[in-house]
């Protein structure tokens, strides 16, 4: 059961209606990295796992992405409130579809259920979830420089920060289960070459080292083929 609240988790005002602005916040808004696909993202996969804390976890994120649309969305209606005799409104697509958010990224594409990535894996799920919470952090720090007035830019602000909260909160769940460092999750065991690293891009030059290639943890091959041969 759901409860809407009449006023949104934090203050969104906006100073000066921009609608050409309000285009890049529909990336937010019905985009691949939005607010709509979070909360839904989240919500159901909480349906998949039985860590009772862990679920509740996804399920208060989920609503709080609810919560984030709700802004987006008012910020959306505010850059696009009175102003349809302006030249930025005529410029851009709320000229055809009307004031207020629609369920389409900025540049006219409708939002799709593919964009929600869910497994049925809790580690799998929770692994997603913070490279979703990481792209939609980018869009946040592009739009915060693009962002035409004070308020519009303090909101934009406060949803990037949320996003850093929820990726801790991610990674602490993954840490609780052991797996915030493990790649062998799953219930497959690997072959033998889970542990080559194959040097595929030589340019017969000295080739870059580092931990992702380097004993103990990898043994570097420079001749798959060879390798699988012998």
């Amino acid at each position: 059961m759901f409860f809407h609240k009449k006023e949104t988790i934090h203050t969104v005002n906006i100073n000066e209606a921009n609608p050409r602005f309000a285009q890049l916040l529909l990336e937010q808004f019905g985009g691949a990295t939005g607010e709509l696909t979070a909360a839904l993202q989240y919500w159901v996969q909480s349906f998949h796992v039985e860590n009772a804390g862990i679920k509740d976890m996804l399920q208060d994120i989920a609503l709080e992405e609810f919560g984030h649309l709700e802004m987006v969305g008012k910020m959306i209606e505010g850059h696009t409130k009175n102003v349809d005799q302006t030249e930025a409104y005529k410029s851009s697509l709320f000229a055809v579809r009307g004031m207020g958010p629609h369920f389409l990224d900025s540049q006219g594409s409708a939002w799709t259920a593919t964009y929600i990535n869910e497994g049925g894996d809790v580690v799998r799920d929770l692994r997603a979830n913070i490279a979703a919470e990481a792209g939609a952090r980018q869009t946040y720090e592009a739009l915060i420089k693009l962002a035409p007035d004070e308020g519009t830019k303090k909101t934009l602000v406060h949803l990037l920060t949320r996003e850093i909260s929820h990726t801790q909160m991610f990674m602490k769940a993954l840490d609780s289960l052991g797996k915030l460092t493990d790649p062998l999750f799953g219930n497959i065991q690997p072959d033998e070459t889970v542990d080559i690293y194959y040097n595929l891009s030589s340019n017969g030059k000295q080739d870059e080292r580092g931990a992702w290639n380097s004993e103990p943890t990898f043994r570097y091959v420079a001749d798959p083929v060879a390798e699988t041969q012998s």
